[in-house]
């Protein structure tokens, strides 16, 4: 039988030399559906969540109401939406329902207006409201809010990183867009990473740009092929994990809590059958004697869409009707200890070019945060630093708005949002490009 998911593990090298002391490893597992799932097509249960506060008017709104007629206009009969608009009220434009109708959702969304301020929690609790009434009538359907806004949120933060957190237990992710400079990049991140979501930067004046996420986010979610995925990295006794990022679809760093001294545990989420994920765990290798050693042991597990299937359960537990079936695949991470350097191979050029895109982000990162705390000379070194790297890796644009920002710091003066904004989040997406 074909599995579901190729399960790929790699390490920058294959051949270590015999060393006195620990030694740097680098495993990248990779993740992604086979052709076994490629016919798969998961109904959707999708709510956009839009700001049209008064900042919103004109240009900004024009390609807001576009966009939203892309989104829509992807979706069939099989697939709920519901259209929530928000400024300091809330209203809902398209209740939860069955794309049949086209030309009439998009009338309703011409008939958006732009408003007055900004309340984002007031949209993102109405937009779960909509998207509980697609789960109690299909529970297995792939649950989806597009949550987009240009402003700052006015005194309820902590209200939308809650509903953030409920969307996540419903098993809803967030896609949160922020449109032009203005907005709160560190709740739109917390949202996202509360929800299992994804956060990013759409430049004002660039419809182009707000039409193609639109676009991506709805076909990234018609596409899911897998469920509820999680990889869990099993240490041989000795081997110490130092850090783990989420390379693709977005490198993150992930927190401490999915380091342990006896294995590395990571939720995957769902995936589509265009891109799978993939996970680099930094580890130190304690002395060993020449010999292959298996050092650890990658495992994924995962649900598959099913008809009338049963769960695989444990030996000697009462199996379950249910649409999903529950796979795992596993791989063995093998290293060999030479005493000839000679021997010793030379680093995977693949693998470590994802070790130089993570690089980058993570000199960018800590460039901002030591510049919001005040130590512009690291903050001016990092950035440089980030610019050869990303010069190395052929990213130009990037390079230059990573050397501007320096420059800006150089010259006593603050980093722009629009640099800063542009950093954070174009430098998540290095791994984006095709092998």
């Amino acid at each position: 039988m074909c599995a579901e998911v190729q399960l790929i593990v790699q390490t920058n090298r294959a051949v270590l030399p015999v060393a006195e002391g620990q030694q740097l490893l680098y495993v990248l597992v990779e993740t992604k559906p086979t052709s076994a799932v490629a016919d798969v097509r998961m109904p959707l249960n999708f709510s956009l969540v839009l700001d049209h506060s008064g900042s919103m008017s004109g240009a900004k709104l024009d390609s807001l109401k576009e966009a939203a007629k892309v989104a829509v206009g992807q979706m069939g009969p099989q697939d709920l939406v519901s259209i929530v608009v928000f400024d300091d009220k809330v209203e809902v434009v398209v209740p939860s329902g069955p794309v049949t109708d086209v030309e009439l959702l998009n009338r309703r969304i011409d008939r958006i207006r732009d408003g007055g301020g900004t309340e984002m929690s007031r949209g993102m609790r109405k937009g779960l409201d909509e998207l509980r009434k697609g789960l109690k009538s299909e529970p297995d359907r792939v649950s989806r809010m597009l949550l987009l806004t240009d402003g700052e949120t006015f005194g309820d933060e902590e209200v939308c990183r809650q509903l953030a957190v409920e969307a996540e237990e419903l098993g809803i992710t967030v896609a949160a867009l922020g449109l032009g400079e203005e907005w709160n990049e560190q709740l739109l991140d917390d949202i996202a990473q509360a929800s299992g979501g994804s956060s990013d930067f759409v430049p004002a004046g660039r419809p182009d740009v707000i039409l193609d996420a639109f676009y991506t986010l709805v076909q990234s979610a018609q596409t899911t092929v897998v469920r509820d995925a999680d990889m869990i990295l099993r240490l041989v006794a000795g081997v110490t994990p130092r850090a783990v990022w989420r390379v693709r679809p977005m490198i993150t760093r992930l927190s401490h809590q999915a380091l342990s001294d006896r294995d590395v545990q990571v939720h995957l989420g769902d995936m589509d059958r265009e891109q799978g994920q993939s996970v680099l765990v930094e580890m130190l290798i304690p002395p060993r004697q020449p010999g292959t050693y298996r050092v650890a042991q990658a495992e994924v597990s995962y649900d598959v869409a099913a008809t009338d299937a049963v769960d695989e359960e444990p030996p000697g537990s009462q199996a379950k009707r249910s649409s999903y079936l529950h796979r795992r695949e596993k791989a063995d991470v093998i290293v060999d200890v030479v005493a000839d350097p000679a021997q010793v191979a030379q680093s995977n050029p693949y693998v470590m070019n994802v070790v130089e895109k993570v690089t980058a982000h993570k000199l960018q990162t800590r460039a901002l945060d030591e510049a919001g705390r005040g130590d512009i000379t690291g903050a001016t070194q990092k950035l440089r630093a980030a610019a050869t790297r990303l010069l190395a890796l052929g990213e130009e644009e990037l390079a230059q708005t990573a050397l501007e920002e320096a420059d800006r710091l150089d010259r006593g003066e603050d980093l722009s949002a629009r640099g800063t904004k542009k950093l954070r989040y174009e430098t998540r997406k290095l791994d984006q490009l095709e092998k």
